[in-house]
């Protein structure tokens, strides 16, 4: 005979509804700033995070960071993150761009940017996944208006005239006006949705890891190009730095079966000796390359944002900063159409969303893919011809300040959580 009270249980868990204002499936760190974004515009959310609550409290450096443009800095003040982030935060005061080869390092210098050139305050800063995660995590549970559902896998969705509803693996059912697919780049939420993606992949991988130096990195952030791919040494706080290293898929894989000693090995020739001796911090991760784009922004009742929405090379640092815009972006298109009576998932307020982002994420993606394809690789020809593009540029100071201000984020009509 069946227990009682387990019968009641799971016809309680088949039968559990539960409604809110925004459902926002994937809680990575766009979910997590989309849940807050919304919350901080008076609207009851509810986060979908197929991963299980991890322990925060203390935890080590995995190598993982992230260059954060100057405007998404102001997003995560306006958010009232920033208090707990700035002591981790490394500003990035200059970037230098240098075209070489192996061996090279950081000799030849074909462009520089200083954050003074602009004055608005530094072109980003460098924070590590670490402490960017644990604050956002903190900040949900705080808020009364974010209901954080961890280990949770959605298995189906619809989109109907008034709610959008979503079903969970454990039979839970979540409805809300507004669904937002923050679930990466292959997400399920486009895919259910309909929603086809155009892309294709570099044949290139990033090696991704974090160096300790012997010498002071100044607050500079390089950019070297090499022929197999760009190579990022941005700076972390300490006299340490973030390394993105770009290679063929089939060397990324060679590269990243070696002990950590022939790792560094290759990786020193690749430096260049300007930050003196180098050693690992943190663990090694290999992520594959291409480039991803939602064919559309929005569907009924649904719109997408970060890496669900658009997946770049990250050959300008710019994925994670992206992600933040559009968010910003969103947030912006339904706090004031709340203001105006609007239903805030209405196709004319979806449309404002996905207007003022297709041409941004369009341009991006074609900036990133030219510029890899232009740069990876050792032929002459080219390589006479970017170097002399790359000090034009250095020695037209409107141009380059025109540069920085779109690196920055400043450039382009800025949504309110992005302004001064």
């Amino acid at each position: 005979m069946d227990n009682p009270a387990d019968t009641a249980i799971l016809r309680r868990m088949t039968t559990e509804t539960t409604n809110t204002d925004i459902l926002i499936i994937g809680g990575g760190l766009n979910g997590c700033c989309m849940a807050l974004a919304a919350a901080q515009a008076g609207l009851a959310v509810t986060l979908i995070d197929a991963q299980p609550t991890g322990d925060m409290s203390d935890p080590a450096f995995d190598g993982r960071s992230y260059a954060l443009a100057l405007t998404s800095q102001r997003m995560l003040a306006a958010l009232g993150l920033w208090d707990a982030l700035d002591r981790h935060a490394q500003p990035m005061l200059s970037i230098k761009v240098t075209d070489g080869r192996v061996g090279d390092g950081a000799a030849f210098l074909g462009l520089s940017f200083d954050a003074a050139e602009i004055g608005d305050g530094p072109m980003g800063y460098m924070v590590e996944d670490r402490h960017l995660r644990r604050v956002l995590l903190a900040a949900l549970a705080q808020s009364p208006a974010v209901t954080h559902r961890t280990g949770a896998t959605v298995i189906a969705q619809d989109t109907g005239a008034a709610t959008a509803s979503v079903t969970l693996a454990d039979s839970e059912t979540h409805h809300a006006r507004l669904l937002i697919g923050a679930d990466g780049r292959q997400s399920g939420t486009a895919t259910r949705a309909g929603i086809r993606r155009t892309g294709w992949s570099y044949g290139q991988s990033a090696l991704v890891c974090a160096i300790a130096h012997e010498k002071p990195h100044d607050g500079v952030a390089h950019q070297l190009f090499l022929p197999p791919g760009p190579l990022a040494i941005l700076p972390l706080t300490g006299n340490r730095s973030s390394i993105v290293w770009t290679e063929t898929t089939d060397m990324a894989h060679r590269i990243d079966a070696l002990p950590d000693a022939g790792y560094l090995q290759i990786l020193r020739p690749r430096l260049g000796d300007f930050l003196g001796q180098v050693t690992l911090a943190g663990a090694r991760h290999t992520y594959p390359l291409g480039l991803t784009l939602a064919n559309d922004l929005t569907a009924r009742r649904l719109a997408l944002v970060g890496d669900a929405a658009h997946g770049v090379h990250p050959i300008a640092g710019q994925g994670l900063n992206a992600g933040l815009r559009d968010i910003a972006a969103l947030a912006h298109v339904i706090t004031h159409a709340i203001r105006r009576g609007e239903d805030l998932a209405s196709p004319q307020v979806l449309d404002r969303y996905a207007a003022w982002r297709r041409f941004d994420t369009a341009t991006l993606a074609l900036a990133t893919d030219v510029f890899n394809r232009l740069f990876s690789n050792d032929n002459p020809l080219l390589r006479a011809a970017r170097d002399l593009g790359m000090r034009l540029v250095n020695g037209a100071p409107d141009l380059r300040r025109g540069v920085m201000r779109e690196a920055a984020g400043l450039a382009g009509d800025l949504p309110d959580l992005m302004r001064r």
